[in-house]
């Protein structure tokens, strides 16, 4: 069986080897149970009177094996028969046989999730968290991890001070993979406020000394969490920064794979506190045994914790691997002495000095990145360097790569009122200009301008010639853009061309790598998993899971609000933290609403959309994605399918919105006015000329009279005529396709451009698209198909019907999970609360009630998507503060992000 041979022919004889008292001998025949029982469903069943016999048997590994092999037979008709045994084993005298049936439930529920429930199970497990033993707690925990993964809204891991209390006195007795399970729950917990926090991190902290890693970061994921919370003032905050330094430190002394996942995890926690590391810079040094892959990580840390007061270390380290023999590893050392220069200022002279001892080195891959770093220093210290520009010009016959080629064209342009022969020099590269690549020949064309603008009189031939170059003998649409450009203002205002190529330039920021705030928080609350090692979300790498949660790191200490308090309504000022999902702020509503409803008396859910979905407690998503407009999808073209079939017409009009007596029923303060027109983005280029045999496509979405126009500009940019144009969508996440044909009714001639607008529907089929407003297009014409993507404003798929009433939006909001609600922030908008209520119902979002509590107005709104998904949100105005807090909740959490982008775009527009 082992080998692979087939032996299922020996299921009636082995079956009847049951009944033995030889230990080993059964433990061999429940190992061929599990193998063959899915093969021989019918067979199987002749076991079950065996197990249900062993699992009273008076010796404890024989009852543990009966109920783990039972767990292990994953066959549908005989789960029924398993329930009674598996009972009794998680009420068994020994806690062996019990931590054993605490992992058979999470098995079973996979098989049957429906029949633990039933047989309540569960509540058996949740239990189990309360048992003596801490093996048997620590499985528990991991049962009821696995089973809340699959089924995120379920809160079966109900967490509270004191089950935190009996997860923590287990810690220090179980294993240390039972520990792990037990870590990992306590990273899910939220502390209701920092001392509960100090709390638990003093009763985590001696788990750092364990031997194994796995533990250790799962430790250092909360600790790292918890300490969000805790005021950076308290003396214990400073004491739990130096403890963290030493295990992580350790970790690197292990072998290179480890050592690797610990950097990784060490790049993410020095992002987001990098004082935990600042002293212990050596240990980051390169040593001459280290893999690739682990040198790299290195340098990538160091430069993160490069500051003044060590970066003459770092510089001389930096500067022995740029004599290695990898080049890889040496073309990353350079770069990293040019990311020291601009991170730390003081140290850019001795950087730039570095820097040429390794140009004399004549390498020619060293000499190469270290011009490309030195464009960087000049952009962030203008008039300051510039005295290495000899040394740079004297290696510029050895430059054969095209960024060093374009960094050192850059160059010469730049200063080219310091070089005295700068003509001869960009000269030498217009030799071969149709041979350079195109981010050589348009950093060349501009540095030629650039300077003829300084000195007009001695140029004038060269920049002729490479206008000429640019504009009529290239094919490339963008050089020939750019030449045509340049060409237009100098003949007609060399003032002004001045001005637009000599205008002064922004400087470069220090730190353009980091990890975007709200996903290295996600990567923080993942440490010690896959998702830190690729530095990715789970979701983008996990196929299928409906089960992945955004995690998110708590509020900070004293942010005014508390996680546990009813009254708490936030007054402090809106903070500037990065977007966060807030923790469970207990029942607002009932509150903020002035209504006095009980969860027995909510009104009725909102009707229901055609559809057929429901808003009750049903997720609105069902499956995903995939069923957000419900209905038989199959069988729908994608692109690709034929361009010949018509969409389905477009409806003729949308009900209006009945806005009948509702407005009385609010106290909205000033009401809300007539509202504005529905938001447009300006039209942005989708298909570049170049990348479609000339034809150029820029468009925009808007909502007008209820329906969604795709409206787009049509140029043609190439020598013949085009006709026969046709349209057609990709699957996409709201079913978005065309209403009707694409109208291109008269051909479109060389030069010439064209308005189009396009009626869309939601008729189409379904596909989750990342980003989730992305579309695909497919346009074809005489000449070819060409393929595009743009995002649509998830604004523009807003219904008029979307305002929602006062009773069912209270319960609607209640109703959905605290795990699904997110908060954003909204900065520098300087609009009242009324003129936001008009702007945002003029793109159908639509204010329910508004309340003013200590000069913060606060506006409940509520908004219907083409599909049915309904959006609530919260939106908070501070008068005088420029920023704006906006909390949505949606049973597809995903939708909120979008959601945000809209508010923010219609807000500020």
């Amino acid at each position: 069986m082992t080998v692979g041979k087939d032996v299922s022919a020996l299921f009636p004889d082995v079956v009847n080897c049951m009944q033995t008292d030889n230990l080993e001998l059964k433990k061999l025949v429940y190992l061929y149970l599990m193998n063959y029982a899915k093969s021989q469903p019918d067979m199987a069943i002749m076991a079950v009177n065996t197990f249900v016999k062993d699992c009273e048997d008076p010796n404890p590994l024989i009852r543990a094996l009966a109920v783990r092999t039972m767990g292990c037979i994953r066959v549908d008709k005989i789960t029924e028969y398993l329930c009674e045994p598996l009972r009794k084993c998680l009420k068994d005298e020994d806690p062996y046989v019990r931590k054993t049936a605490a992992v058979c439930v999470a098995k079973l529920h996979d098989i049957n999730a429906q029949l633990v429930e039933d047989q309540g199970f569960l509540d058996t497990l949740k239990d189990l968290i309360s048992d003596s033993n801490p093996m048997v707690v620590a499985n528990a925990v991991a049962a009821l991890s696995e089973i809340a993964e699959s089924h995120p809204n379920s809160n079966l891991l109900d967490l509270n001070p004191q089950t935190i209390n009996k997860l923590l006195t287990a810690l220090n007795e179980c294993t240390e993979w039972g520990q792990i399970f037990i870590l990992d729950c306590l990273a899910n917990y939220t502390p209701r406020d920092d001392r509960e926090s100090q709390s638990i991190c003093e009763r985590v902290t001696p788990r750092l000394s364990h031997a194994n890693s796995a533990v250790v970061l799962s430790a250092v994921k909360v600790l790292m969490k918890f300490m969000e919370m805790l005021p950076k003032d308290l003396d214990y905050y400073g004491t739990l920064l130096k403890k963290l330094a030493p295990p992580l430190v350790t970790l690197l002394s292990a072998e290179p794979e480890l050592q690797y996942v610990a950097l990784r995890n060490i790049n993410l926690i020095v992002q987001r506190r990098p004082e935990i590391m600042k002293h212990e810079m050596k240990v980051f040094f390169v040593k001459y045994n280290d893999p690739i892959y682990v040198k790299l990580e290195k340098l990538d840390i160091m430069i993160r914790l490069a500051s003044q007061a060590n970066i003459a270390q770092v510089l001389a380290e930096l500067k022995e691997y740029a004599t290695e023999v990898d080049v890889d590893f040496v073309r990353k050392a350079v770069r990293a002495i040019g990311r020291c220069a601009i991170k730390v200022e003081q140290s850019a002279e001795r950087c730039v000095s570095t820097l040429l001892d390794l140009i004399q080195t004549k390498v020619n891959y060293v000499v190469q990145e270290a011009i490309v770093v030195i464009k960087d220093i000049f952009r962030k210290y203008p008039n300051k360097y510039e005295s290495v520009i000899a040394t740079l010009c004297e290696n510029l016959d050895s430059l054969d790569e095209p960024e060093a080629r374009a960094a050192m064209i850059w160059i010469v342009g730049e200063y080219a009122e310091r070089i005295d022969n700068a003509d001869e020099l960009l000269e030498s590269f217009l030799e071969g200009f149709h041979d350079e690549s195109t981010q050589v020949q348009l950093q060349l064309l501009t540095a030629i301008v650039k300077l003829f603008l300084k000195k007009p009189t001695e140029t004038q031939e060269l920049v002729q010639q490479v206008l000429s170059l640019a504009t009529q003998d290239s094919d490339n649409p963008d050089l020939r853009d750019r030449g045509y450009i340049y060409w237009r203002l100098l003949s007609t205002d060399p003032v002004a061309a001045k001005e637009v190529v000599l205008a002064e330039k922004p400087l470069i920021s220090e730190e353009t790598d980091l990890i975007e705030p709200t996903l290295l928080e996600e990567l923080i609350c993942h440490i010690g998993t896959l998702a830190s090692v690729y530095h990715k979300p789970p979701s983008a790498f996990v196929e299928g899971s409906r089960g992945v949660q955004h995690k998110r790191l708590p509020g900070s200490a004293g942010s005014g609000e508390s996680a546990d308090s009813p009254e708490t309504t936030s007054t402090a000022g809106v903070s500037d933290a990065p977007p966060a999902v807030i923790p469970s702020q207990g029942d607002l509503l009932g509150d903020l609403l002035n209504l006095d409803l009980t969860p027995t008396t909510a009104g009725p859910p909102p009707p229901a959309p055609s559809s057929g979905m429901q808003l009750g407690g049903m997720d609105l998503l069902g499956g995903g994605l995939d069923s957000l407009l419900g209905g038989d999808l199959g069988g729908t073209p994608a692109i690709g399918a034929g361009f010949g079939a018509a969409p389905a017409a477009v409806p003729a009009s949308f009900s209006a919105p009945v806005s009948g007596g509702l407005d009385d029923l609010f106290d909205l303060g000033g009401g809300v006015g007539m509202p504005m027109g529905a938001y447009s983005p300006p039209k942005s280029v989708w298909l570049q000329a170049m990348k479609a045999k000339g034809l150029e496509i820029s468009g925009t979405f808007a909502r007008r009279a209820g329906v969604i126009q795709m409206e787009m500009t049509l140029t043609n940019k190439a020598m013949s005529v085009m006709t026969d144009f046709a349209i057609q969508f990709n699957r996409n996440s709201f079913g978005l396709s065309p209403a009707g044909p694409l109208q291109v009714l008269t051909p479109l001639s060389p030069n010439q451009s064209i308005e189009v607008a396009l009626p869309l529907n939601n008729s189409g089929p379904v596909m989750k698209m990342d980003p989730l407003n992305n579309l695909q297009v497919a346009v074809k014409n005489n000449i070819d198909v060409f393929y595009f993507s743009c995002q649509y404003p998830i604004s523009m798929l807003f219904v008029e019907d979307g305002k929602m009433e006062r009773q069912i939006f209270l319960a609607t909001w209640k109703d959905i999970p605290n795990d699904n609600e997110s908060q954003f922030q909204i900065k520098d908008c300087h609009l009242s609360s009324d003129a936001a209520s008009n702007k945002l119902q003029g793109s159908n979002i639509f204010t329910i009630a508004k309340r003013t509590v200590d000069g913060q107005d606060m506006l409940y709104q509520s908004m219907k998507l083409s599909n049915g998904i309904w959006v609530l949100a919260e939106l908070r105005i501070q008068a005088g503060n420029p920023n704006y807090t906006v909390s949505l909740k949606c049973r597809a959490a995903e939708v909120s992000q979008c959601v945000f982008q809209s508010y923010e775009a219609v807000l500020k527009n």
